[in-house]
Order: structure tokens, then sequence, then C-alpha cells
């Protein structure tokens, strides 16, 4: 019987282009979750919480412009805008967290992730980094604004140096809230899967703490305990190395500032370990 096999060409070529590998991969799930971040490239639902948040903490920047150029005062300085939002931005990461990482976890995309160069450290690392720059940026634009509304009514070169050196330090302070509102919550929102549930969990880490700060003090009256005492919370324990670099009076913490920046480091690389254990354990 002759043989009547037939080799069908249907069009199938080997990918002949650049690889790009890992490091194009982890900068790509970076971009993209800071995209996320404030609901660039999805639809407008999306776009409207964030971009409330970011006007509402621009209004602060908007207002003291408007004082100092009225009164000449300064009616919100470079490093104290970071504590005034600081409860604007915890809501934010409340809500961005969980739509970085919780979302993945719901839908089981992750093996998808998974399946390319991409590690697991990689992901988690990208994540964290995207949403650590999401909340500088929200902090860090509006004293960009306050720059630039009062380096023009500073009249003078040294004038505007002085203003440019005082939103360079309100950046580190940005920074610093930043770094520990970020970690603490992508932490959180990578235990669970349903992104109430981490949106909920973010917020109460967060707020019950600050009680119990305050509990503290109360019986600390002015000693030692009451000076330790926000290192206690994630919400007040970056207002305390504001307060040990500027000399800010908004804390009482004594010489203890070292102590407070210690402890900063100490718990944003404590939660960026348990981030990644927490997807090198994360069943596929």
């Amino acid at each position: 019987m002759p043989d009547t096999s037939v080799i069908h060409d249907i069009g199938y070529q080997r990918y002949a282009g650049a690889r790009l590998g890992r490091a194009y991969a982890a900068r790509s799930l970076f971009e993209h979750g800071l995209r996320v971040s404030f609901g660039l490239g999805r639809s407008a639902k999306a776009k409207i919480f964030p971009w409330i948040v970011v006007s509402l903490v621009t209004l602060l920047a908007v207002i003291a412009v408007a004082v100092k150029a009225q009164t000449g005062e300064t009616f919100l300085a470079y490093q104290e805008l970071p504590s005034v939002a600081s409860l604007l931005v915890l809501v934010f990461l409340a809500v961005v967290a969980p739509e970085l990482v919780s979302r993945d976890l719901r839908n089981q995309t992750l093996p998808l992730y998974f399946s390319r160069p991409i590690q697991r450290s990689d992901y988690a690392l990208a994540k964290l980094a995207a949403l650590f720059t999401a909340s500088w940026l929200l902090m860090a634009g509006p004293q960009l604004l306050l720059f630039v509304g009062s380096a023009f009514s500073a009249g003078t070169g040294a004038g505007a140096w002085a203003e440019a050196r005082g939103m360079l330090g309100g950046w580190v302070v940005s920074a610093v809230y930043a770094l520990v509102f970020s970690s603490v919550s992508v932490l959180i929102a990578s235990l669970a899967s349903r992104r109430a549930f981490a949106a909920g969990a973010i917020v109460v880490v967060f707020m019950v703490t600050t009680p119990v700060v305050g509990l503290l003090v109360s019986l600390g009256g002015e000693g030692t305990l009451a000076k330790l005492a926000p290192l206690a919370s994630p919400f007040l324990l970056p207002e305390g190395v504001r307060v040990w670099l500027y000399h800010a009076q908004s804390l009482e913490i004594g010489a203890f500032g070292p102590l407070y920046a210690l402890v900063t480091v100490l718990l944003a690389a404590g939660c960026t370990l348990l981030l990644l254990l927490r997807y090198r354990k994360v069943s596929l």
C-alpha cells in the first residue's frame, strides 16, 4: 500500500529575535506595577481613586504656596508634607498594594510569570520597588510643586537655593515614609488573595498600633517609655526619623533618633526578607 502521508507547512518558525532575558522581564514588571498604581493603561474607573488621592495631596502644596505668596509665612514645610499627608498615603497603599499582588494570587497568574526567565525574588522585589516608587512620587511630586511656587517668590538666588535644599530634605523624608509604608503594605497584601481582606489588614496594622503608642506615652509621661513608644507603630516610626534628622517638634524622642533610624532599616529589611520567603514558598 503506497505511503500517502503529507507534511504540511503551517507557518511555525523559530524565534530569531533578541533574547532580552531576566533583567528586562523584571524591569517590565516594575514598570507595569508603577502604571497599575496610578491606573495608567487601565479603565477610567481604575484611575478615579489614585488620582483623587494625588489631587488631595497636591492640593496641600497648592494651599501652602498660596499662603506663602500672600503672607510670606511658611504654612507647610517640605519635610512636614509627608507627615500631613501620611493618612492619604496609607489609604493609597491599602488600595494599590492588593492590586499589585493579591490579584495575581487570586487569579493564579504566578505560574505564567515564573514560566519566564524571571525568578520569584525578581517578582517580589519588582512589586516592592513599584509600590515604593509610587508612594514616593505621591509625596515628592507635590513637594516639587511647592518648590516651584516658593522659588519664584524667593526673589534671590540664595533664597532659591535654600528652597532647593529644603525640597531635597523633603524628598529624603518622603523616601523614609515610602520605605516603611510600602514594605509593610506589600508584605501584608502578599498574604491575602482577596483584595478587600488585604486592604483591611493593611489599615488595621497601621492604625491599631497608633492608640497603643498613645497609651504607652500616657503611661510613660516624660520618661524613656514615652520617647520609645512610637517605635511600636509603623505609622509613627518615619516621623521619629524626621524628628531626628531635622529637629522637628512633632514627637518627643529624646536622644533615641539613631535608634529610630536603625529600627526603620531593620523593619524594611525584615519585611523584604519575609516577602522573599513568602514567594519562595507560595504554591503554584
